[in-house]
């Protein structure tokens, strides 16, 4: 995204996310030069920030403690699997997998953490576990996919493409099935 288009959606929202204020940073950082247009923009957002009709959003002020305890959990099971076999673990995939099947523990202060920390040892314990368990069972089963890229890795329009490219192989796979009647 231009710095014109940050600029433009901070003044018709009212307010700068921390992704914009990210990206913004990324292109004054890798441009050689900005354009005339470029610095006006910026003009205009230092500006708008300085009589407060663009308010800058704090950054994440909370944290899921579940996050912590799946990634403590998954490292220390996927260290075990890896010391004992020639298998190499994805601990990000085994997390999100994790992740995605538990609730989320939020928390706003240290005091709120603990609380929630003490909380899911107690009640949560054996449901990590097993979610963890799980997760590394459908990653050491899945098959391989080679045009696999993390996130952040790839461009919008790589984005867009995968996507188009799964669409049209599942379309011909849905084209080929009879018709059946709901």
């Amino acid at each position: 995204m231009s710095i014109e288009k940050i600029v433009e959606q901070a003044l018709q929202d009212g307010y700068l996310t921390p992704a914009m204020e990210a990206e913004v940073g990324r292109i004054c950082n890798t441009a050689s030069e900005l354009s005339i247009e470029e610095y006006m923009a910026l003009d205009r957002l230092m500006g708008s920030l300085l009589t407060g009709e663009v308010v800058v959003l704090p950054r994440k002020q909370f944290i899921n403690v579940m996050e912590e305890l799946v990634l403590s959990e998954a490292i220390a099971r996927v260290a075990e699997i890896e010391a004992t076999s020639d298998r190499t673990l994805d601990v990000g995939d085994i997390a999100a997998y994790a992740l995605n099947r538990l609730p989320p523990l939020y928390a706003t202060t240290e005091e709120g953490a603990n609380y929630q920390r003490i909380r899911a040892k107690d009640e949560l314990q054996e449901l990590i576990s097993k979610q963890v368990d799980e997760a590394i069972a459908r990653y050491l089963d899945r098959p391989e996919f080679p045009g696999r890229v993390a996130l952040g890795k790839s461009s919008g329009k790589e984005m867009l493409t995968q996507v188009s490219s799964i669409l049209q192989s599942y379309a011909t796979i849905f084209e080929s099935q009879p018709n059946t009647p709901s």
